[in-house]
């Protein structure tokens, strides 16, 4: 597909209309007040179908109305096959239904979805992984990034390094009092190697690292008892160590019970990495008594689940 001394480069245009006659995306992404909400909603919704910050990127966003039009740019294959990946299951569209209903302080912001690449409508050939990613490879990007588009970044970059040093400096100055000779590390715990399998009701499950499904599911399931949840998890975690979990439900107390738990996991797996696995998130769940969202988990449920 690709030249072996040559990048891997592709575009393709992602079209979003909100199916609510109410609510008209680019309407709200010409406000000036709404804007910065819109493209944090888009960012971190890129990001969850990557799996990183920088799996995708934002070029230029168009509004032609009814459509939102986000141009993106992928420079790895790996990220673009992931990202075709959260598109075609629809964790995409519900990651950012979730971020844009946060952002917004909506009750429900549904979405319709058409990803196109160049004249190739991708939507009738989802099912043929490669084909798409050899549309996509062949639109190569038509422009720089928009200056626009540079300007958001760099103030949602600012906001969050903002909100990390707040929430650091919280972090280190409670243990410098409580544990004088444990030093603050964003490296996870000491623990060893993760098993590689792990009993739950009698049945044997393969362990893994957490995944974006995971991630999800538990911020949508996990209800109030997310910081019963985060206080199990914290006894091996000096990223969850006090005041972590109150600055987390202080922070993000507008954005309500999903947003909270999001960020505790999101902390969680930032911070233990490989050892962010299932079979540590099932214990804590199953510590404060959530068996049927640890099955739901483990797709030991067919419908859907109440935790």
């Amino acid at each position: 597909m690709a030249g072996s001394s040559a990048p891997w480069i592709g575009s393709a245009y992602l079209f979003l209309q909100s199916t609510c006659k109410t609510i008209a995306l680019p309407s709200l992404y010409e406000s000036s007040q709404k804007k910065p909400s819109i493209f944090k909603a888009l960012k971190l919704a890129l990001a969850d179908s990557t799996g990183s910050l920088n799996g995708v990127d934002m070029l230029k966003v168009h509004c032609s109305h009814p459509h939102l039009i986000i141009q993106l740019k992928f420079c790895k294959q790996e990220n673009c096959r992931r990202f075709l990946q959260s598109y075609r299951e629809g964790a995409l569209q519900e990651s950012l239904q979730n971020h844009l209903q946060l952002s917004l302080a909506m009750s429900t912001v549904p979405l319709e979805m058409e990803l196109k690449a160049g004249s190739e409508h991708l939507d009738n050939m989802l099912k043929d992984e490669d084909r798409c990613l050899e549309c996509i490879y062949k639109e190569k990007p038509d422009r720089l990034r928009d200056e626009e588009i540079t300007e958001l970044e760099e103030c949602l970059k600012s906001l969050v390094l903002h909100q990390n040093i707040n929430n650091n400096m919280a972090a280190k100055d409670c243990m410098s009092l409580n544990s004088p000779s444990l030093p603050y590390s964003s490296q996870g715990s000491s623990l060893p190697s993760p098993e590689v399998t792990f009993i739950f009701q009698e049945q044997q499950f393969a362990n893994r690292t957490l995944t974006l499904d995971d991630h999800q599911k538990f911020a949508k399931l996990v209800s109030k008892k997310w910081k019963q949840v985060g206080r199990s998890l914290q006894k091996n975690c000096r990223a969850l160590r006090d005041p972590v979990i109150d600055n987390l439900a202080l922070e993000y107390d507008r954005e309500g019970l999903y947003e909270q738990a999001y960020q505790l996991l999101l902390r969680f797996i930032q911070s233990e990495g490989k050892k962010a696995t299932i079979a540590r998130l099932i214990a804590a769940l199953e510590e404060n008594g959530l068996t049927s969202l640890s099955e739901e988990l483990l797709g030991l449920h067919s419908n859907e689940d109440s935790s």
